[in-house]
């Protein structure tokens, strides 16, 4: 049976990746894939083949409890479990792309446009990507990432262009990311879990992830996609300019965005709760002001939420849903008992192996950096926190934060970044690989190095 679980994720994973060629998109294998592997983990609890486990190691088993109500909800808790951990991560997409679409409705980033003088490309490289940086620790990498490719999209028209830009913005707002306790979901998890402060988090990554941003937009910006300039939309008539409305739901909607940890520092809520009060305050707001100057109930439905819900896009939603289940079908069966005789999942336990195998820890961690390229990074980061026991602000914690931060940017499918750039622009796997990755690749690499020297230097060990 696991061999089956198995061989349906590296089947649905291979359809991810050949998307294109096979003229399929992505949500249906994801879908397939996560629907499949959790019906297979059913089967193979009821028929006494596989023990479940749960987030904090308690194991069901039918085994000699047929019949029982306890073990039969402790299993459907289970699902649940992931299914609740599942649900923050799309609401919180839902709520920032909402936002998102209704100032791109009122057209907020018109204003923002209008700061973008340069036609020189190298120019235009890098201030989206100072932007993607410094917002993705502001406001986190996912929603940096979209209001900046909504904003590149307004700029640049052509689309081989926006593909190079797009690709880069994923590679700078991961590195913006981790050097903040709520620019990545991994570093929040690390947060939240006492493994890191924010000011810890701060002092040993800002200057390894200023490194992995600077040398590979420094790197691209002498290649010769990001040569010459550009021709920019100066069209300034009703369909394209600025209404009265821009500016203010450009503010209010940032603002909004920027408010969520705050609300999650103040309540301790879980941000997607801040999310929904931030997309509740936009959407009342754009109920009632007049982004026009004849503005009638005629025109009210070009400016309404309900048109702003209809242009995100629900496939990248279900995306995530389908790769996220399936990568917790993973994590919900006993694989075997680690050295200490207590019962751990596939995820956990490879990630022990890996341990045992490499002695060096700071290899370890950049072969998990690699690997949330291709797992998501949450579970791997979950998985370490259960695999160490270090104090809070140890150097571990922080090289994990790092790593699984930014080793996302190696593959466009490796961040929740790259898979809203993906959705986005209909970036192509393939494409992504070849003309991006190897400059994601440096970067991960430079920062990493900076990271241990910079440890070495301030005396710090493991």
């Amino acid at each position: 049976m696991l061999t089956i679980l198995i061989a349906i994720f590296i089947i649905g994973y291979a359809a991810i990746v050949f998307e294109h060629p096979l003229h399929l998109d992505k949500t249906v294998p994801a879908l397939l894939m996560g629907a499949l592997m959790w019906a297979v983990v059913a089967v193979g609890f009821h028929e006494g083949i596989f023990e479940a486990i749960d987030g904090h190691g308690h194991v069901f088993s039918i085994v000699g409890h047929e019949g029982d109500h306890h073990v039969e909800e402790g299993f459907t808790n289970i699902l649940l479990h992931h299914l609740g951990k599942t649900s923050e991560i799309l609401i919180f997409l839902i709520g920032a792309m909402t936002i998102v679409e209704i100032v791109d409705l009122h057209r907020g980033f018109e204003v923002l446009k209008g700061w973008v003088k340069t036609k020189n490309k190298k120019k235009l490289l890098w201030i989206i990507c100072i932007l993607a940086f410094i917002l993705s620790a502001i406001i986190d990498n996912l929603t940096a990432t979209i209001v900046l490719v909504t904003l590149l999209r307004k700029i640049i028209k052509d689309r081989n262009s926006q593909l190079w830009f797009g690709g880069m913005i994923v590679i700078a707002a991961n590195a913006g990311g981790a050097w903040s306790p709520i620019g990545d979901v991994t570093t929040t998890m690390l947060w939240i879990g006492n493994k890191v402060s924010a000011t810890g988090l701060i002092k040993y990554l800002i200057i390894p992830s200023l490194v992995c941003f600077f040398v590979p937009v420094f790197i691209a910006s002498l290649t010769k996609p990001f040569q010459g300039e550009i021709a920019l939309d100066t069209k300034t008539d009703m369909e394209e300019g600025q209404l009265r409305s821009s500016r203010q739901m450009l503010f209010l909607g940032l603002g909004m965005i920027v408010f969520v940890p705050v609300f999650k520092v103040l309540t301790h809520l879980p941000p997607y709760v801040g999310m929904m009060l931030s997309l509740g305050v936009v959407w009342l707001v754009s109920e009632y002001i007049h982004p026009e100057e004849n503005f009638d109930e005629e025109r009210r439905h070009l400016y309404s939420p309900h048109k702003a819900l209809s242009r995100i896009e629900m496939s990248s939603i279900l995306f995530f849903l389908g790769i996220l289940m399936a990568v917790a079908a993973f994590e919900s069966i006993v694989y075997a008992l680690n050295s200490n005789g207590e019962a751990v999942h596939l995820l956990r336990y490879l990630a022990e192996v890996l341990n045992d195998a490499v002695p060096n820890k700071d290899i370890v961690i950049m072969l998990i950096g690699i690997a949330s390229a291709l797992i998501d990074n949450v579970p791997l980061v979950a998985a370490s926190m259960g695999m160490y026991t270090e104090p809070i602000d140890a150097k571990l914690w922080h090289f994990i934060a790092y790593a699984a931060g930014t080793g996302g940017s190696l593959l466009i499918i490796g961040s929740a970044a790259g898979v809203a750039a993906m959705g986005m622009l209909k970036i192509d796997f393939i494409w992504y690989m070849k003309k991006i990755a190897w400059l994601a690749a440096i970067g991960f690499v430079a920062g990493g190095l900076t990271f241990v020297a910079l440890m070495s230097v301030l005396g710090v060990t493991y």
